[in-house]
C-alpha cells in the first residue's frame, strides 16, 4: 500500500522513508530550543564599493537601501545539536537593501550567497527556508603573528582570501549594543516610512531582518520556474549571546576564476571579483553562542 505524507510533519526528497530529521525537526517531531547551541565564531571585512553594482545584482522589488557597503562573513559553528555536536562553516557576502511588495516591506541585508562546507544545511536552507546556499570548502582560520587568514576553495581552487589585523577588544557593554544594532527586533507595528515605488502604497509597515531570493526551476519546462519569491529571515534572535567581540582591520579578496576553475560558480566569484573596493570600512570577530531554529522564515508579498 502506498504510503501518505504525516499531516504537521515536515519533509524531503527522499520522502520515502519518513518524516527528515533535520535544523527544524528532531527524529521525534520535537524543535531544538537553540539556547546554547550552535556555538560560532564569525570573521568579517566590509568595504565600500559602488551601488551601480550592487543594483545589478538585485531582484525585481529589490533596491539598495544606504551605503554601498559590502560585509564577507566567514563563521566557524561548532556543537550543532541537530548534527549530534557535530558542526559546518559557512562564507557568506550581503549588503543592505530593501524590498517592497504589494503588502510586505521589509529592510536588511540581502544575503546574495551563502557558501557552506556540508551538503545538510545546503539542502535544508535551500529547500525549506530559500537561503542561496552552494557548497565549498572552508578551512580554519590560519592565526600568526596577529594576523587571521581565512580562506574559501572549490576543489583546489583558492576563489576567495581575508585577512584581519589590528585587532582589539570590544567591552562587554560595547558587544551588547553592537550586536542589538546589527539586529534590530521586526516589528508587527514598525514605524511607517515613506516609499513612492510601492505598489501597496506608502503606510506598509518595514519588517527587519535578512533578505533573501528564493528560486526553484521547474523539471522537464527548462527555463520554466516552480518558485520565486523574496524571503525574510526575522531579525530576532533572542537565544543568542554575543561572548566576545574583536574589532580592527581587514582586508578581503575574490579571485577571478575561468569557467575550467568553477565550472558552476565561476560568474558568482567573478561578480564579487569585479566589485570595485573604493574603502576598506573594518572588520571584526564575534564569538556567540545560542541562536534560533529559522522556523519564523517567511515569504514576502
Amino acid at each position: 500500500m502506498p504510503y501518505k505524507l504525516r499531516p504537521g510533519r515536515m519533509y524531503m526528497m527522499p520522502t520515502h522513508f519518513g518524516p527528515a530529521p533535520g535544523p527544524r525537526q528532531r527524529p521525534d517531531g520535537r524543535g531544538y530550543d537553540c539556547q546554547e547551541s550552535p556555538r560560532a565564531t564569525s570573521y568579517s571585512v566590509s568595504f565600500l564599493t559602488r551601488a551601480e553594482q550592487l543594483d545589478a545584482l538585485l531582484p525585481a522589488g529589490f533596491r539598495l537601501a544606504g551605503e554601498p557597503v559590502v560585509t564577507v562573513t566567514v563563521s566557524f559553528l561548532t556543537e550543532i545539536e541537530w548534527l549530534a555536536g557535530r558542526g559546518y562553516n559557512t562564507l557568506g557576502v550581503s549588503f543592505p537593501a530593501e524590498y517592497a511588495g504589494n503588502k510586505n516591506r521589509a529592510k536588511g541585508p540581502f544575503l546574495a550567497v551563502l557558501w557552506e562546507n556540508l551538503a545538510d544545511p545546503i539542502l535544508t536552507g535551500r529547500e525549506q527556508l530559500g537561503f542561496s546556499k552552494i557548497y565549498c570548502a572552508i578551512p580554519p582560520p590560519v592565526v600568526l603573528k596577529g594576523e587571521t587568514r581565512c580562506t574559501a576553495e572549490w576543489l583546489g581552487f583558492t576563489f576567495m582570501d581575508m585577512c584581519l589585523t589590528d585587532m582589539e577588544t570590544v567591552p562587554a557593554a560595547a558587544e551588547e549594543k553592537a550586536a542589538g544594532d546589527k539586529a534590530p527586533v521586526a516589528q508587527d507595528k514598525a514605524p511607517v516610512a515613506q516609499d513612492e515605488n510601492s505598489a501597496a502604497g506608502e503606510h506598509l509597515p518595514v519588517l527587519a531582518g535578512t533578505l533573501h531570493y528564493k528560486y526553484i526551476p521547474r523539471t522537464g519546462e527548462w527555463g520554466g520556474t516552480d518558485a520565486e519569491y523574496a524571503v525574510l529571515t526575522p531579525s530576532a534572535v533572542p537565544n543568542r549571546k554575543v561572548t566576545a567581540q574583536w574589532n580592527g582591520r581587514g582586508r578581503v579578496r575574490f579571485h577571478r576564476a575561468a569557467w575550467q576553475d568553477l565550472p558552476t560558480q565561476y560568474h558568482i566569484v567573478n561578480a564579487f571579483e569585479e566589485l570595485e573596493q573604493v574603502a576598506f570600512r573594518g572588520a571584526s570577530i564575534v564569538e556567540t553562542v545560542g541562536g534560533k531554529d529559522l522556523s519564523d522564515q517567511r515569504i514576502l508579498t
